[in-house]
């Protein structure tokens, strides 16, 4: 397999001309809470870090076989590197495109990091962190709550949206502050359609959100 070099994906900042005012939802999203929903293909969504540094987990599932995916791997060997930015193409686990980056004013966000859980809390901070709420909590949670066909063996590696994860030249990952801001945002058209599950970030020991969750904007509008 070819190595994939953690600086091969350049930072593209990219406006989008959608009008907010236009959009089909547009709701602030709690801190710390998931959420899951139905995207049409065509459709572009938004998710905007309205107070900076908070990290939006996610994963995308197709609407049309829940047994296809959003994969990481395939989604790094298809753009030869391990960040994503504006023409970043989210590619599932049957090698087929799910969503295409056409806007984002934030320039990096994470495919490494992985979600936070009981597991990973003790052995990142400390023994007493196990029972913190996680975002493997959430999408738990969510897809338990929504009851379509989805559980704990469809959890699947996700995009840290915002987040900022660093790779040191001996390949380990580290959890910088954020490189995100106040109002900053990704914006993705489907490329199919799409079961959304979100989980915003209630991590207080990360420094990726300055160890305080913040809401979301999520925006949706309709092909043009």
């Amino acid at each position: 397999m070819t190595a994939i070099p953690s600086s091969a994906a350049a930072i593209r900042l990219q406006d989008s001309p959608l009008d907010p005012a236009q959009a089909v939802i547009n709701q602030r999203h709690p801190a710390g809470e998931p959420i899951l929903f139905q995207l049409d293909r065509g459709q572009t969504l938004r998710i905007v870090d309205l107070e900076g540094n908070q990290a939006a987990d996610v994963i995308f599932y197709s609407r049309d076989d829940l047994a296809e995916h959003y994969s990481a791997t395939d989604t790094m060997l298809a753009q030869g590197g391990i960040y994503l930015t504006t023409g970043s193409v989210l590619q599932s686990n049957e090698g087929r495109p799910m969503l295409t980056i056409v806007a984002d004013t934030c320039g990096r966000h994470d495919t490494l990091g992985g979600a936070c859980a009981a597991e990973s809390n003790t052995v990142r901070y400390a023994l007493q962190k196990k029972f913190m709420h996680s975002c493997r909590d959430n999408y738990l949670i969510a897809l338990q709550h929504a009851d379509i066909g989805l559980g704990k063996r469809d959890l699947v590696p996700n995009i840290n949206f915002f987040m900022n994860v660093p790779v040191t030249d001996d390949g380990q990952l580290t959890f910088a502050d954020g490189v995100s801001g106040p109002g900053k945002y990704v914006e993705m058209r489907a490329e199919m359609d799409l079961w959304v599950l979100i989980s915003n970030c209630p991590q207080l020991n990360n420094p990726c959100n300055a160890y305080n969750p913040t809401p979301i904007q999520l925006l949706v509008w309709d092909p043009v």
